[in-house]
């Protein structure tokens, strides 16, 4: 059964991640990808892969160290549990940087291919972003307010 709930994790946050790369202009898109309720199905996925270890789990961060947290990964549950928040935080990750990429004017040829770097190897990602972000000017002038809204959604 954890296996099956490891795969489900990833297939839980596809539909998001797929709207924001081959649907980055279509305006459901930008009110769901401002939503943070998008990870609730797979944080649900890892509370029940993470309940049954949560011994392990909280020792291994309690008190980290690479032999505690190698224990609770040699355990089915662990491993899932801790892939599931992976996937939940690369997710919110993903959203924060298609909204951002928005705000910046980042074309979505630019951002599709990042968000599918950020899918695979997310630090990577996320740092080719912020180098992208740091030479690029904001719409808005300096003094002047973040935008609280994208296509009319709240962003959070």
């Amino acid at each position: 059964m954890t296996g099956a709930l490891f795969e489900l994790s990833f297939f839980l946050a596809a539909p998001f991640w797929l709207l924001m790369i081959l649907a980055p202009n279509w305006r459901p898109t930008a009110r769901i990808a401002a939503s943070p309720l998008t990870v609730l199905p797979v944080l649900v996925l890892y509370l029940v892969m993470a309940v049954p270890v949560f011994p392990e789990l909280w020792d291994a961060v309690r008190s980290p160290d690479i032999d505690t947290f190698r224990d609770l990964m040699a355990l089915a549950n662990g491993a899932g549990a801790i892939w599931a928040q992976v996937i939940a935080w690369d997710l919110l990750l993903g959203q924060w940087m298609f909204l951002e990429g928005r705000r910046l004017g980042i074309s979505p040829l630019v951002m599709g291919p990042l968000l599918v770097l950020t899918i695979l190897l997310s630090p990577f990602g996320l740092l080719v972003f912020l180098a992208l972000r740091a030479v690029l000017k904001p719409r808005t002038r300096p003094g002047d307010s973040v935008p609280d809204r994208v296509d009319g959604a709240t962003l959070p």
